[in-house]
């Protein structure tokens, strides 16, 4: 309860599904069979960081920021250029992240220090030309970055399939490294999102809130704006390069379409915005029926259109090759049906 700072869900509902999701992913390499179920499972823990950081940003600071996949990409590079050229080790891991950490704080500071000063629209506007020139500077430095192709690196040896620190399988199931690389995704993950839970909970999150709603009045009552709002930048960039790292880990690789892609950020946008803005709780959600749809959308509409076919029309409407107009439909649907998000519905609803 100290590092919830009792704030509960507030929703038995809420409850039940975001602990039925920690469960599933907790489980996942026991319950789901394959390399893709997998893969989707560390993606979701990723994400649910990576979700979680930016809330911190738009959803109690009120700071609309394009640059968070920056940060996404400096904790990707630092991993892959660490491995790679330092060798496969622990201490190269170590290296990679803390580097990546520290120049994540410092243009986070700078880029807090320089623009939060002006109004929101210029500030988002800063943050995309400072996104889209680390995109395109990573793939210029090809001797460094790998340019386009990207960076293909080894894992610590603890971390790599073939490693086996248990004779007997557990339930079945054989405990390899790459069992061991999931479930330290996990745990950074679940320790990280209750830290973030632990500061906007804080005096200093309430702050922000304050910051959010009315930023002129909690600067009367002399609060520094431009002082918390950097701090809550560096915060939430630490948090994404963090996460940045992990995906890196997971996938062996890096490159710019991988962490650094403008996509991704509108993605992000999308899962803060359908779990619910300013509630953390919210990224657990959004991050995994977003997940799921990416990974899944697809095959059930494949197995849709061959059930419904010698049906005019039907089969072609649910083609597998339309996913990507199916996946924004429910999202628009969802935006209309839960308009202060998934988590903002449930404890709006929530029995008495």
């Amino acid at each position: 309860m100290w590092l919830l700072s009792s704030d509960t869900p507030r929703s038995l509902l809420l409850s039940l599904i975001l602990i039925g999701i920690v469960a599933c992913l907790f489980a996942a390499p026991f319950v789901f069979s394959g390399s893709q179920p997998l893969s989707t499972a560390a993606k979701i823990c990723v994400f649910v960081l990576l979700v979680a950081s930016y809330d911190l940003l738009l959803g109690y600071t009120g700071i609309v920021s394009f640059a968070h996949t920056m940060f996404f990409g400096i904790g990707g590079y630092g991993i892959a250029i660490a491995l790679e050229r330092l060798g496969a080790s622990w201490e190269s891991v170590a290296i990679g992240l803390v580097s990546a950490l520290a120049l994540s704080a410092v243009l986070a500071a700078i880029i807090g220090l320089l623009s939060l000063r002006v109004r929101a629209i210029f500030f988002s506007m800063i943050t995309l030309a400072v996104a889209s020139a680390a995109a395109v500077l990573a793939s210029q430095l090809s001797t460094i970055t790998g340019g386009e192709d990207g960076l293909s690196f080894q894992l610590p040896a603890e971390l790599r399939p073939a490693f086996r620190p248990l004779a007997d399988p557990i339930l079945g199931v054989t405990i390899n490294g790459r069992i061991l690389a999931y479930y330290l995704i996990f745990v950074v993950t679940v320790v990280i999102f209750l830290i973030l839970l632990r500061i906007v909970n804080s005096p200093f999150g309430r702050v922000l809130q304050a910051i959010r709603e009315n930023e002129f009045r909690a600067e009367a009552l002399g609060y520094r704006v431009v002082a918390y709002r950097t701090a809550a930048s560096v915060i939430s960039a630490l948090a994404a390069t963090v996460a940045g790292a992990l995906m890196a880990l997971w996938l062996r690789y890096n490159g710019p379409d991988t962490t650094l892609s403008f996509s991704i950020m509108i993605d992000i946008l999308l899962m803060v915005v359908i779990g619910g803005m300013g509630t953390l709780y919210g990224a657990i959600i959004g991050a995994t029926l977003f997940v799921l749809a990416q990974s899944y959308l697809q095959i059930l509409m494949g197995l849709g259109s061959t059930a419904l076919a010698g049906i005019p029309l039907l089969p072609d409407l649910i083609h597998p090759d339309r996913w990507l107009l199916w996946l924004g439909a429910l999202f628009i649907v969802s935006v209309y049906a839960f308009p202060g998000g998934i988590v903002g519905h449930l404890r709006r609803n929530r029995s008495p």
